[in-house]
């Protein structure tokens, strides 16, 4: 049985238990994070035991789809665990999220498309198809709104 064009691929983590994946596919993914009952501290990856007071009774709660771009670099080498050849590069960086808890992520765009501050949202990117036909995943970060690239910005022509 072939899959049809409207019908997504199943998609699946590369690593349970980081993120959820939404049977929507145009909605974003959400980050699995935990918070302290006790005081209230958020956190990301999951804890059980709070690291800020210590207490062994946190609730798991979804993050935020959205944060502020705090560092960032760009890697001129092909993703780790992907098979696209082609690929000239990514950005990693750090994003903090409003509950509280910075996030080192994947970025999403080429060298000139970051600037520290901005908002950015959470996506997916696909590395691989496994053995059973499912889409492996990642989730990454891309500026919420479209910038103008470096190559772009000194393409322009200032009048003499």
């Amino acid at each position: 049985m072939t899959q049809s064009r409207t019908e997504a691929k199943p998609r699946v983590p590369i690593e349970p238990g980081f993120f959820r994946i939404p049977a929507d596919p145009n909605a974003p993914p959400r980050l699995l994070g935990s918070r302290c009952r006790s005081c209230q501290e958020v956190f990301y990856p999951r804890r059980r035991i709070c690291a800020r007071c210590l207490a062994r009774d946190t609730e798991d709660l979804e993050l935020s789809t959205r944060g502020s771009l705090y560092t960032y670099t760009y890697v001129h080498f092909p993703l780790f665990n992907s098979r696209r050849a082609d690929h000239g590069g990514y950005g990693v960086g750090q994003v903090d999220l409003p509950e509280g808890p910075r996030v080192q992520a994947v970025l999403s765009g080429g060298p000139g498309d970051f600037r520290v501050g901005m908002e950015m949202v959470i996506e997916l990117e696909t590395l691989r198809e496994n053995e059973a036909g499912q889409d492996v995943v990642v989730y990454r970060f891309r500026p919420a709104k479209a910038t103008q690239t470096a190559s772009a910005a000194s393409a322009k022509v200032e009048p003499a």
